[in-house]
C-alpha cells in the first residue's frame, strides 16, 4: 500500500514562539495553538488546543538554561504522545546542556547524555538540531538525529562582505575542525587561539598560533556565552596587526557581562542566528534567521525526501 502523508502540524515552546512563527510561515503552515497554564508556585502545563491524532508534529524549542525551557519541551512531547500523534519531532535550534558532553573531572554528570535520554523517554521520535557543541552528542540518541550546520546561513553572508586577505580563526583548540571547514569553503588561511581557563567562563592565558598581520579575521564558534573568549581573542588579534576582527557564533547565549564585553571590545561585528532570542543591546550584533533552513529540512523530513543538500560542512 502507498504511504499516505498526512498534514504536518507545527508548535512552539514559549521562548521560541517568535522563531516558531517564522519557521511555520516559511514551511507554509500556521503555528499550532498551544495554551500554557501556570500555577502560582511556577508549575506549568501546556495544552494542545487542536487535534493532533495520527499526525506528524514538529515541536520547536531551544533548551537553553534555565531548566524551564527543557521542561516545557519534555511536557510538550509527553502531551503529544498521549494525544496519539503519529510522529513527534523535537526541533531544537539550540541543544542546551551540551557543554557537559563528557566527564572532565571526577564526580560530575554527563548532562548532554541525560538530556538526550529524557527527550527520548518523553516520546520524541526524531530530533532536528543545529551546530551541536560536540558532534558526538548525536551518538547519545537512539532515535534519528538531523544535525544541521549554520554554515548554510553564514557562508553566503561572509562571501557578500568581499573581505580581502580573509583569515578564519578558531577561539580555542576545540573549534579548529570547524574553522578549517570554513577556511576550505572560503579558500582562506586559518589561525588558532590557545587558551587556558582558571575556571568556567574565566580565561587565565591566551596565545595565538598563526599570523594575522594585515588580515581581516573572522572568528568562528558554535556559541557565545559571556563573550570573554571572543573579545579577548579579538583584542589579541588587533594587537598582532589584524585589520579587522569579526565573529560568527551560531547560538547567542549572551549571559552575564556579554554585552559589555562586546561593546568594549575591538570586535567589529558579531554575527549570530536567532536560535535563541537576542536582546537588542548592542549595535555590533547582527542576527541572521535560521527559519528558512529549519523549514526546508522539516518539509523534506515530512515528505520523506533527502536532506543531504543541507549539509554544507
Amino acid at each position: 500500500m502507498p504511504i499516505v502523508i498526512t498534514e504536518a502540524k507545527i508548535f512552539a515552546c514559549t521562548q521560541s514562539r517568535v522563531l516558531g512563527k517564522k519557521i511555520a510561515k516559511a514551511f507554509g503552515a500556521k503555528l499550532g495553538n498551544v495554551i500554557t497554564s501556570t500555577y502560582s508556585d511556577g508549575e506549568f502545563q501546556p495544552s494542545y488546543e487542536e487535534s493532533i491524532r495520527g499526525t506528524r508534529i514538529f515541536i520547536i524549542g531551544s533548551t537553553n538554561p534555565g531548566p524551564e525551557n527543557l521542561m516545557e519541551m519534555l511536557l510538550m512531547i509527553d502531551a503529544a504522545k498521549r494525544a496519539s500523534a503519529r510522529h513527534i519531532t523535537a526541533v531544537l535550534p539550540y541543544f542546551g546542556w551540551a557543554r557537559q558532553d563528557r566527564k572532565d573531572k571526577p564526580r560530575v554528570p554527563i548532562a548532554a547524555k541525560l538530556v538526550a535520554k529524557m527527550l527520548e523517554a518523553a516520546g520524541a521520535t526524531r530530533i532536528i538540531t543545529m551546530d551541536l557543541h560536540a558532534d558526538q552528542i548525536q551518538g547519545f540518541f537512539e532515535k534519528p538525529v538531523d544535525h544541521l550546520f549554520a554554515s548554510t546561513i553564514f557562508l553566503p553572508y561572509l562571501k557578500s562582505l568581499n573581505l580581502d586577505n580573509l583569515t578564519i580563526a578558531s577561539p580555542d583548540m576545540g573549534g579548529s575542525k570547524r574553522a578549517y571547514a570554513y577556511s576550505k569553503a572560503l579558500q582562506s588561511d586559518v589561525v588558532i587561539c590557545y587558551k587556558q581557563r582558571a575556571k568556567a567562563n574565566i580565561i587565565s592565558h591566551m596565545e595565538l598560533i598563526g599570523n594575522v598581520e594585515g588580515k581581516n579575521v573572522v572568528l568562528v564558534d558554535d556559541m557565545v556565552d559571556t563573550a570573554g573568549t571572543l573579545t579577548k581573542a579579538a583584542d589579541l588579534m588587533m594587537e598582532r596587526g589584524a585589520l579587522s576582527v569579526r565573529a560568527i557564533c551560531t547560538h547567542p547565549i549572551l549571559s552575564g557581562k556579554a554585552y559589555d564585553n562586546i561593546n568594549n571590545s575591538k570586535l567589529e561585528e558579531l554575527i549570530v542566528t536567532d536560535s535563541i532570542p537576542v536582546k537588542p543591546l548592542s549595535d555590533k550584533v547582527k542576527v541572521l534567521s535560521c527559519a528558512d533552513l529549519f523549514a526546508e529540512v522539516m518539509d523534506k523530513v515530512h515528505n520523506n525526501q533527502s536532506i543531504s543538500s543541507q549539509f554544507v560542512m
